[in-house]
């Protein structure tokens, strides 16, 4: 089976729809990527200026960036990776979700893989913000007069109240101003591709960089230093991940376009212009005999006079990007709720039109401290540059292991072609990630310590939940027993449905045991629920319930609900077994937990667990049961 055989191809969308979207994935997906010139071509460059600059350096920066655009982007992600989606629903846990389902019982490879590049996506989630927002405000100083106007304290207070505003306004939604974020993108990518293709006539001569073997030369020229530079050239391509993990909002179509009819290009000829806008400025130096220094090629570029407006433009460009990473985090978060990996948070959704629009108050305001933090201690975009590949180069890696997983088990492909095809990509991301690794102790370590947090608290939730199961499961009984036990010896019976939510629908829920202990009744209808999350972004409705009866008293149901979607309980119990909203009763079961240093985990791992256990959202928010109808009833058990 080949990669065009996974899939299935439905009906030719029309001509002017793909288009509408294709503007709308300009606004959304390529925000990150497309900023990434305001610093990635002169960070990369000040990596290699110990010794000053010439302009083999010059040329074999560039060479490396346009490589980078091309290998990386335009051949692993637009072209191979855009078609191992999960029902068209892609990212690194969307991935996650395909490969488990293809690997069977050996699924627990596929969900480390995935909680690992959640967790590195947050690091990216807090850094992405952060220098984008200042490196854009930054080129206030670039103004005539305006390096007088606008110091150090003056680009940090403004970039602070940018990022405290975009943040506040993501409660209230974004659908309102979403429709802009398509046009100001591509009022961007037609700006900085003119003022590039304007300034490769300074020197045409700058072109010869499209040849791999300038960059090849420099990195064998410029050993450790070499690496460096590496690890800033991969600024050109973070964002990259975008373009797989908004795939369901847009399609694979769409994205393909605006990658190649406007995005792709316009980086192109902005780098290329950077490049020959640097290459005639060191030989004007060496002609008059001053000093050549690395600058912000970016903002420089841009006559005097268009500086300001350029400046403008660039800050919605960088705010958009922020808020396609903030949303991102938002979508990321709720898939890993769904698949288990985090405790319930609050979800609100922030449109009546569009699902996927969502706002999680918990993350939202997590996220602004992280960007404030990091705005505050580094200061400089420069500074902060350092910090940004690891994260991205990390779930890289992640992505392109799960994507072997699919190629090997999902589209079945022999051993040798999935290495064959899979190798390379690994190869090379191994090579960024390990020229990225070298900046640790320049700012590399703050992304990583981000995903060592994330990752604790993903592995202490999943080992207490499977403690806390296993506690439930050793307490219960066989349901068919006890509908058995009961239908011999009934107890008092009141009206109306009991709803018993359980995560086995084959034992006795805790809840019910506890009900008929305690109250000694049971209701006339009793249905013992179970929510589980496909490895699916969705679930048909004629899919959603399965259904079996017990006896007269007892009916067994498992709703289905893809990693995509909210569940809504009664809803679907209304719809699917016709149940009477106001003869209802929700019955949860709440556990008091324990913390024990001769059981279960250790006692520092136990605190953590009970906090987010008592942090995590209330079950009724989750599955959107109306309070006034639940009773919780639960045991103390010891984790």
């Amino acid at each position: 089976m080949s990669a065009t055989d996974t899939v299935p191809e439905g009906p030719t969308p029309h001509p002017r729809s793909t288009l509408m979207l294709a503007i709308g994935a300009i606004g959304v997906v390529f925000g990150d990527i497309g900023t990434s010139p305001l610093y990635a071509f002169r960070e990369a460059l000040a990596q290699s200026a110990g010794d000053g600059i010439d302009a083999a350096e010059i040329l074999g920066v560039l060479s490396l960036a346009i490589w980078a655009l091309i290998l990386v982007v335009t051949l692993k992600y637009v072209l191979f990776l855009m078609r191992a989606d999960n029902q068209g629903e892609g990212g690194v846990l969307a991935l996650t979700a395909l490969a488990r389902r293809s690997l069977g019982t050996r699924a627990k490879v596929a969900l480390a893989l995935g909680a690992t590049g959640a967790a590195l996506f947050y690091g990216d989630a807090i850094i992405t913000p952060a220098l984008s927002v200042l490196s854009a405000v930054e080129g206030l100083k670039t103004i005539p007069g305006g390096a007088a106007l606008f110091g150090e304290p003056e680009i940090i207070g403004l970039t602070i109240s940018i990022l405290i505003g975009l943040f506040i306004i993501q409660g209230r939604g974004t659908a309102s101003v979403a429709r802009l974020f398509g046009p100001i993108c591509i009022l961007w990518f037609l700006a900085i591709g003119g003022l590039g293709l304007y300034h490769i006539l300074d020197a045409p001569s700058i072109l010869r960089a499209l040849s791999p073997s300038y960059g090849i030369s420099f990195l064998f020229s410029h050993g450790v230093i070499g690496l460096f530079v590496l690890g800033a050239v991969f600024l050109t391509v973070t964002g990259v991940e975008a373009l797989t993990a908004d795939m369901g909002h847009f399609g694979r179509l769409p994205i393909q376009l605006g990658w190649f009819v406007l995005v792709f290009p316009a980086l192109v000829f902005n780098y290329f212009g950077q490049g020959a806008f640097a290459l005639d400025a060191l030989e004007t130096a060496a002609a008059t005999g001053q000093p050549f220094a690395n600058q912000d090629w970016f903002f420089l570029m841009a006559p005097g006079v268009l500086r300001v407006p350029l400046v403008l433009l660039a800050t919605l460009a960088t705010i958009i990007a922020s808020q396609a990473v903030i949303t991102g985090a938002y979508s990321l978060t709720q898939q890993a709720i769904q698949l288990g990996l985090l405790p319930r948070l609050r979800i609100r959704q922030t449109s009546a039109d569009h699902s996927g629009q969502i706002y999680l108050p918990a993350i939202n305001w997590l996220l602004l401290i992280g960007v404030l933090v990091l705005v505050t201690q580094f200061r400089t975009s420069s500074s902060m540059a350092a910090a940004y590949g690891i994260a991205v180069t990390g779930t890289m890696v992640v992505t392109t292991c799960l994507a072997y997983i699919v190629v090997r088990h999902h589209w079945h492909w022999g051993r040798l072609p999935a290495v064959a095809l899979i190798a390379p990509f690994l190869l090379l991301d191994l090579i960024f990630f390990g020229a990225n690794i070298l900046r640790v102790i320049e700012g590399g370590w703050v992304p990583l310590v981000v995903a060592a947090v994330i990752g604790l608290l993903i592995v202490t939730w999943r080992r207490g939940k499977r403690i806390v199961g296993a506690f439930e499961a050793r307490q219960s009984i066989p349901l068919a027993d006890l509908a058995a036990a009961l239908a011999k010896r009934p107890p008092e019976r009141v009206e109306g449905t009991a709803v018993f939510l359980t995560a086995n629908p084959a034992n006795t829920p805790g809840a019910l045991l506890h009900n008929l202990k305690h109250n000694k009744v049971l209701h006339a209808r009793n249905l013992i629920v179970s929510v589980r999350t496909a490895d699916r972004p969705t679930i048909a409705p004629e899919e959603r319930a399965t259904v079996e009866r017990i006896d007269d008293s007892f009916t067994s149901v498992v709703l289905k609900y893809g990693f995509m979607e909210t569940p809504d309980v009664p809803h679907d119990l209304t719809m699917q077994l016709a149940i009477t909203p106001m003869k209802t009763s929700y019955f949860i079961g709440r556990n008091t937990l324990k913390a024990s240093a001769e059981e279960g985990m250790p006692l520092w791992q136990d605190r953590i667990f009970m906090f987010l256990q008592r942090n995590a959202s209330d079950p009724t928010d989750f599955l959107r049961i109306p309070p006034g109808k639940v009773l919780e009833l639960g045991e103390q058990v010891t984790v």
